[in-house]
């Protein structure tokens, strides 16, 4: 009985402290997000379900905007100016995203907005960008209710891969500019070795 009471109290705290880990990880993340964030515009696309059709429809509406962004604004040089760009030539990329849609068959409507959404860790090569609130440029797709795809629109990170082993110095040095030395040496993703616990209540657990 009493190893019993042990096992569970030993799986509570071990729990715990795991809990409060990630818990302290996420809020220093987030911390991070809100220094950066007003220098960084993300690119958030959503599609109008999750079938195998419109998820295709996304990345190929998401190919086609990326690239017409990237042509337009190869030389911009602030996250003010990216914005100002899309509020103004909104109605144009929309209805670029509209046709093309409507040539594979579909009628869905699409909407770009400047919003602000909660974004997931992500890591471009050798950069994470921390979990945390950012400002976003939000392409919907019909009803918006499949899952999403994002990048970095500004400075613009949309054509690397997470693939890559590092980002090309071009972007390093974009990045850096942008929200500083500082944190941007905060978002360098740091080579972790390789532990291994062996735990007692594992043991103990094998036990029983």
């Amino acid at each position: 009985m009493k190893r019993h009471i042990f096992l569970a109290l030993s799986l509570f705290c071990f729990l715990l402290s795991g809990l409060c880990l990630f818990s302290i990880k996420r809020g220093q993340d987030e911390i991070l997000a809100s220094r950066i964030s007003p220098q960084v515009l993300r690119f958030h696309v959503l599609a109008n379900s999750d079938s195998r059709q419109d998820q295709q429809l996304k990345m190929e509406v998401k190919s086609l905007i990326v690239d017409q962004i990237s042509r337009e604004m190869s030389g911009c040089r602030s996250k003010d100016e990216m914005c100002s760009y899309l509020l103004e030539n909104s109605a144009r990329l929309t209805g670029l995203a509209a046709s093309y849609i409507r040539s594979q068959g579909f009628s869905y409507p699409v909407s770009l907005q400047i919003c602000q959404d909660y974004f997931p860790a992500k890591i471009y090569g050798d950069i994470e960008f921390p979990c945390g609130t950012y400002d976003a440029a939000r392409l919907v797709i019909g009803k918006g209710e499949g899952h999403n795809w994002w990048c970095v629109l500004y400075p613009s990170l949309c054509f690397i891969q997470p693939s890559y082993a590092v980002l090309p110095s071009s972007s390093q040095a974009a990045l850096r500019s942008s929200v500083g030395d500082s944190d941007y040496e905060k978002m360098q993703v740091q080579e972790r070795p390789s532990v291994h616990v062996r735990f007692k209540i594992l043991e103990l657990l094998q036990d029983l």
